[in-house]
């Protein structure tokens, strides 16, 4: 068994994550799922964004905080999207994580990274918001910190491309992430 911490995207909590969490916890692992939006969630990424706005990134950054003072030392810290921002705020706090495992979206690898430390990142390889010199600068720096890395990149996907629910979907796409993200917590 696994602790995880998951953080969910500028959308906020919503279906993916919850089912995600259940199926993580149906495979014995240990799911927190914190709702840094205080119950507001969208489909429409603008509509994110300015959720995010309102609230303000220190209060959600707050709210990961007190969600991590409950979780083990060791959990995975897993972030989809902007959650893998929230992961990069708390990640040089945090130096006995089991592993990070980013989803749609970069965290910034800090310097005092552990050795041998598994990280798996996914992203579309056309991902506007991470375009692929970022990727690779972002993989160069986990790879600087002698981080166990694997970078997944996902051909003809859009940005958020493992939601059902959203426009982006690729269900193959979606499907080799998950299998992936479950072996690299297994």
């Amino acid at each position: 068994m696994t602790d995880i911490i998951l953080f969910h995207s500028v959308l906020g909590l919503r279906p993916i994550e919850r089912h995600l969490a259940e199926c993580l916890r149906a495979c014995g692992h240990a799911v927190a799922l914190p709702d840094l939006y205080q119950g507001a969630a969208t489909d429409d990424l603008d509509e994110g964004f300015a959720i995010k706005a309102r609230i303000g990134w220190g209060a959600i950054c707050l709210k990961a905080r007190e969600a991590l003072a409950s979780t083990p030392g060791d959990a995975v810290l897993a972030g989809i999207s902007m959650g893998a921002g929230v992961v990069a705020e708390f990640w040089a706090s945090r130096p006995l994580a089991a592993g990070v495992l980013l989803l749609h979206g970069l965290a910034t690898v800090p310097a005092n990274t552990r050795p041998g430390l598994p990280i798996q990142l996914h992203v579309a390889d056309t991902d506007p918001l991470f375009p692929e010199p970022d990727v690779t600068a972002w993989q160069e720096s986990a790879e600087a910190a002698r981080a166990d890395v694997q970078v997944f990149r996902y051909p003809n996907a859009g940005h958020y491309f493992s939601d059902p629910a959203l426009s982006d979907y690729n269900a193959t796409a979606a499907a080799q992430l998950w299998s992936r993200s479950l072996a690299f917590l297994t």
